[in-house]
């Protein structure tokens, strides 16, 4: 993606979580620390099962009526139906505002020359009354913006930016090795840990207790993260639960298929540099490890 121009994620969710008790409600139970959220920053998190696999992912940006979380948009209504399940007796609402926000994406030299021209240098600026922040995954995904259609269209006018096809971003960010795509597929096949979330700067192990904190923290502790999801790239159709082999041996398994398929691979015994780069098979079609985030 290029400094000129911008793509559109038309299909995403946003959920706004507000209420005297919001911000309790939300460090009870996600990943990463609510307290970290200001509108100066903006983070990336997740919701857990209690056994500490995927669920729900999604960024968090702070609102004057509470917390937008920026999710899938196959993600919605499950997670607020999760959500609520955990509402209990807090003050706190849950409601899809997905048809009152889209989300833009810019590349990470037009943030730094906005963040320039504000005089800031926080991960998350206001624009003409919108939040852009950047991408806690990966700053090379960009900076997100959240704005209702008409504003952005102002926004993008004022900014003199053309708008792209969104797979230049999907491309970009399967090649970082950042899901963005068949997501729901990820759900209870791998523990948050496998799911990349401590390199995506999703986990917080200092904030205390969150769904899952259990199984996650002693998986941390005793450094047994054994399988993680890394980008496959492949000239064949590649199927969900195809099994992945390098010298005969199983290495590994499809988890998302294409156009930006993903598989849950070993990482030791066999070590993943062993393999990486290399000629594997899945149901016997040619495939490779893409560069994986580190």
């Amino acid at each position: 993606m290029k400094k000129d121009q911008v793509v559109i994620l038309e299909k995403r969710g946003v959920i706004l979580v507000s209420g005297e008790d919001s911000k309790d409600f939300l460090q009870n139970i996600i990943t990463n620390d609510i307290n970290k959220v200001s509108n100066k920053n903006s983070i990336f998190s997740a919701l857990l099962t209690p056994q500490g696999k995927y669920l729900n992912e999604f960024f968090i940006i702070q609102n004057i009526k509470g917390y937008l979380l920026d999710c899938s948009e196959n993600f919605t209504g499950e997670l607020i139906k999760n959500l609520s399940k955990y509402k209990l007796r807090s003050k706190v609402e849950i409601e899809d505002f997905s048809t009152e926000f889209v989300i833009g994406v810019i590349n990470d030299s037009k943030f730094k020359e906005l963040q320039g021209d504000l005089k800031s240098n926080e991960n998350t600026i206001t624009y003409r009354d919108t939040p852009i922040f950047l991408d806690p995954r990966n700053k090379q995904l960009g900076a997100r913006i959240i704005s209702n259609l008409e504003k952005l269209y102002l926004t993008i006018k004022k900014l003199n930016l053309t708008i792209t096809n969104s797979e230049v971003y999907y491309s970009l960010a399967h090649q970082l090795g950042v899901p963005e795509k068949g997501l729901l597929n990820l759900k209870d096949q791998l523990f948050g840990l496998e799911a990349n979330f401590e390199l995506f700067k999703a986990i917080d192990f200092k904030k205390g207790c969150f769904v899952g904190q259990e199984n996650t923290a002693r998986m941390k502790l005793k450094n047994k993260l054994r399988r993680r999801l890394l980008p496959i790239s492949s000239s064949e159709k590649l199927n969900i639960g195809d099994e992945i082999i390098f010298n005969n041996i199983k290495i590994g398994k499809i988890l998302i298929d294409q156009p930006y398929p993903f598989g849950l691979i070993k990482v030791f015994e066999p070590n993943l540099e062993d393999f990486k780069g290399k000629k594997l098979l899945a149901n016997n079609k040619e495939c490779k490890i893409l560069e994986y985030v580190k």
